[in-house]
């Protein structure tokens, strides 16, 4: 996780002063990382209110508060902030949009990015469309996996032009082996937490992401796009 956040950190090219926007921000690493190590003021949304509270406390412990602000808001409110950002960034987050909303997203970003500003797309994807599965009913209500092509499709209309693409997906089989491997090595503590029933899903659900992803019947993308033309990054990869 540690070392995904760098890796995130170094594509989205950071100068020191840079605004950043995360978009479901989670509990703050990867904007205390970016405060830290190139001192940009980042700014996070969550629909969380425990993410929210956690990562204000954060915040305050590391003595970051002129550099970091989070705020609970739901991505569909930024363009009404007069907010511009240099960069923005998304991770884990577009599976929950719903497939109906890929483009109100991408439209949502493209307000508050500034011209030649980078945005980092980072998403559990698929080769197709799906219209569901177990995961969808049991695990993330209202979740779909976006298939590759139909967001690049959406991003041509937000006169995102696309960077770069990576396929991360054999590292996320190993991230899910691991989870497995630590609910397992928990487990007589889960059963004071939770019933059976519920164990016995969590547990399937955590094997199955991890064949599906040695399998390739899910990927991992990430999308470094850019809004409109930027000349003055570098002609190669620098990450």
């Amino acid at each position: 996780q540690v070392n995904k956040v760098d890796y995130i950190l170094k594509k989205l090219h950071l100068e020191e002063g840079m605004s950043l926007l995360d978009i479901g921000c989670g509990w703050g690493f990867l904007l205390i990382e970016a405060a830290k190590k190139y001192k940009v003021h980042g700014t996070g949304i969550t629909l969380s209110h425990e993410q929210y509270a956690e990562f204000q406390r954060r915040i305050k412990d590391q003595g970051l508060e002129d550099y970091l602000t989070v705020e609970l808001m739901d991505y569909r409110d930024l363009p009404k902030k007069e907010y511009q950002f240099d960069r923005v960034v998304s991770v884990g987050m577009l599976e929950h949009v719903g497939r109906d909303n890929y483009q109100l997203f991408l439209d949502c970003v493209e307000k508050v990015l500034k011209p030649g500003g980078l945005f980092l797309l980072h998403f559990i994807s698929a080769l197709k469309e799906h219209p569901g599965d177990p995961v969808k009913k049991y695990i993330f209500p209202g979740g779909t996996v976006p298939s590759l092509r139909e967001i690049l499709n959406h991003m041509a209309e937000d006169n995102f032009h696309t960077l770069d693409i990576e396929n991360l997906r054999l590292h996320y089989n190993k991230t899910l082996l691991h989870w497995e491997k630590n609910f397992r090595d928990n487990i007589e503590k889960e059963k004071t937490m939770f019933d059976e029933e519920f164990l016995r899903m969590w547990d399937l659900y955590l094997s199955a992401c991890a064949a599906t992803f040695h399998n390739g019947i899910i990927d991992l993308h990430q999308i470094l796009m850019i809004k409109g033309v930027n000349n003055d990054l570098p002609m190669t990869r620098w990450y």
